[in-house]
């Protein structure tokens, strides 16, 4: 369409056409060779030229429509879409017959700066006068028709309510006179890395450090990763540990454009490695971008067997720690067109892409789905206007409090090309802000750090909505979506589990977490708080979220089958001593009874109630209280 515009814009010659008012053979002959020349510095780029030149004669010569009409042009490529409109309004003012066909390039003008009911009225009147059905003029016009019909219905749909979109430039520590593009952030907020272009077919990595108040100088990330070949579209995991980006026309690759990985040492980033066959095809493939968890890849491809020219596809990531085959994401979310730039928030359901093809403002918009509980998507919603324009928009980034958004944009005063802004998102745009946990899990008794598993459950749903392999020296994070309920779980072969809650539904804090696990080898004696056992007020009857801990448990007797426990039943000091060793008694009999009911042979179990006989907490505050009300297991026999 761009091109289109300019040709239109640019080659319009000075001849008698229906002109009601207009005779452009009334212009002199110095203005006619005037106009000639600023057409040819327009052609050549030279835009200012042009526009001063334009202006002069414009001014000599009063009635020179073909001058106004050219103005409107050059301050259109000029992205002063403010006086384009001027001019152009100045020369429909002078004769609105001849002029008809510039409504096309004026509306787009319009458009730019959102003003799409007056672009829709200014195309109408163009496709009115019943313009010849295969020009390239009326197809443009009916699909511009098509886009400001969207963009209007949009907005009355989602009223901004006060939202200002105000985009800031990163600044000179992380744009230059290049382009920078596909920005991403650790979790914490504390490591930005970019793509930046180099020329010559050349992009590299750069990174800049968040010093508390800006950003640093970007410098190239430290290590191998980047190299004189073509590497670009990064994702640098949420812990900051791992890196997967796009390397093109490699001695390696299996097709134009592969995926790679590269890992974070202490030395900085590693020589990166091939994704393989299973996840590379011959075709291009690109734009990957690491779930939370790092245990689904998201990218974009070009392959065979999608449902347009580019989809969106997904790999998971297996328990030997292979990646599993692509999946494509399907309808909901993949159309005829292209779909690319896929980003998953850190809440691990909000998925940000763009795509040419579902309703929108004209070219790739930005759009969101939601991953619902059964892993399908939601219908995508555009994030409207001002975030998408009519030209392209892409390479998104939220934070972790889904309140701020990065992207790269040439459409606000740049420092040269692509720069990174960043910007508030909308409040009916945002994720759902997300905290973490992060810390060391280890030995109990020697303190070494343990690889482990970390997994993070929907207390609702019971459903796992992270699961973390840690490092070798047993460090993790994992992310906690705001709004929900969570059970925590840590395991490893030969320990008994570690559980822990979240209750984020009602209460969430503010800040982030931070568990150093220690995992204690099963030994006789070694005693577990099963913090995830649920009982009502003065009852014995297990809550149905206490089932995720049980299982636990029951996973735990089966993976060691000559370990025996005793369940015992705490309470707080609400209440007679003697009730509460009452009900302390009948809760651990029901913990038991579950897990007898799991096919666990009984004599692998002995119980008992302790009432309130055996505080670890203070009783004078409910936090206290809270934590004397417990049912632990002890290891009575391995």
């Amino acid at each position: 369409m761009k091109k289109l515009a300019f040709a239109f814009l640019f080659c319009l010659t000075i001849v008698a056409g229906s002109a009601q008012q207009y005779d452009p053979t009334k212009i002199s002959k110095k203005a006619k060779t005037a106009y000639d020349k600023a057409i040819t510095l327009a052609q050549d780029g030279k835009l200012q030229e042009a526009a001063v030149l334009l202006k002069q004669w414009a001014e000599t010569e009063p009635n020179f429509v073909d001058a106004y009409l050219s103005l409107g042009g050059v301050y259109g490529e000029l992205k002063d879409h403010q006086q384009s409109i001027s001019y152009y309004e100045k020369a429909f003012s002078m004769d609105p017959e001849y002029t008809i066909e510039s409504k096309l390039p004026y509306s787009i003008n319009l458009a730019r700066i959102g003003q799409f009911d007056k672009a829709l009225a200014a195309i109408n009147e163009y496709l009115d006068k019943n313009p010849p059905a295969n020009s390239n003029t009326r197809k443009a016009a009916e699909f511009r028709k098509k886009t400001y019909t969207f963009a209007v219905e949009h907005a009355k749909q989602h009223p901004a309510n006060g939202y200002v979109f105000k985009p800031v430039n990163l600044g000179d520590a992380i744009n230059s006179t290049e382009s920078e593009y596909f920005p991403s952030i650790t979790i914490d907020g504390s490591n930005l890395v970019f793509t930046r272009n180099l020329g010559y077919a050349n992009e590299d990595f750069y990174q800049s450090k968040w010093n508390g108040t800006t950003w640093d100088k970007a410098v190239p990330v430290p290590g191998s990763v980047n190299t004189p070949m073509n590497e670009g579209a990064q994702n640098i995991s949420q812990d900051g540990q791992l890196l997967v980006f796009t390397g093109c026309n490699r001695p390696d690759g299996f097709g134009g454009c592969d995926l790679y990985m590269s890992r974070l040492t202490p030395t900085g980033w590693d020589e990166a490695t091939n994704l393989g066959g299973r996840i590379n095809s011959d075709q291009w493939d690109s734009q990957p971008c690491l779930s939370p968890d790092k245990r689904d890849l998201y990218f974009a491809s070009r392959r065979f067997g999608g449902f347009g020219g580019c989809d969106i596809w997904v790999c998971h990531l297996r328990e030997n720690g292979k990646w599993s085959e692509p999946e494509n994401l399907g309808p909901s979310v993949n159309t005829p067109g292209d779909e690319q730039c896929p980003f998953i928030h850190a809440d691990n359901q909000t998925l940000y892409f763009t795509s040419n093809y579902w309703p929108g403002y004209g070219d790739e918009d930005i759009f969101y789905t939601k991953k619902g509980p059964g892993g399908d998507w939601s219908k995508p919603t555009n994030l409207g206007y001002p975030i998408n324009t009519i030209d392209r928009d892409g390479t998104l980034f939220v934070t972790a409090d889904g309140k701020t958004a990065y992207y790269a944009s040439d459409k606000i005063g740049t420092k040269g090309g692509l720069d990174i802004y960043s910007f508030e998102l909308r409040e009916d745009l945002r994720p759902s802000r997300t905290l973490w946990v992060k810390g060391q899990v280890f030995d109990k008794n020697t303190k070494k750090g343990l690889p482990s598993n970390v997994e993070l459950t929907d207390l609702g749903t019971r459903q796992i909505i992270s699961k973390v392999q840690t490092d070798e020296n047993g460090k993790y994070l994992i992310t906690l979506p705001v709004g929900k309920d969570y059970v925590f779980n840590v395991n490893r072969k030969g320990y008994l589990f570690y559980s822990d809650n979240f209750m984020l539904q009602q209460h969430s804090s503010d800040s982030t977490y931070e568990k150093n696990i220690p995992l204690q080898p099963i030994e006789v004696n070694a005693t577990l708080v099963l913090n995830n056992i649920f009982f009502d007020v003065n009852k014995f009857d297990l809550k149905p979220e206490s089932q995720i801990e049980l299982d636990k448990i029951v996973q735990l007797m089966m993976d060691n089958p000559t370990v025996k426990v005793e369940i015992s039943g705490h309470t707080d000091n609400a209440g007679k001593p003697a009730d509460n060793l009452v009900l302390s008694d009948k809760r651990a009999k029901t913990v038991v009874a579950y897990l007898i009911n799991k096919r666990i042979a009984p004599n692998r179990f002995t119980w008992k109630g302790l009432g309130e006989t055996q505080p670890v907490a203070d009783n004078k505050t409910e936090e206290g209280r809270s934590k004397n009300r417990r049912t632990e297991m002890k290891v009575t026999a391995q």
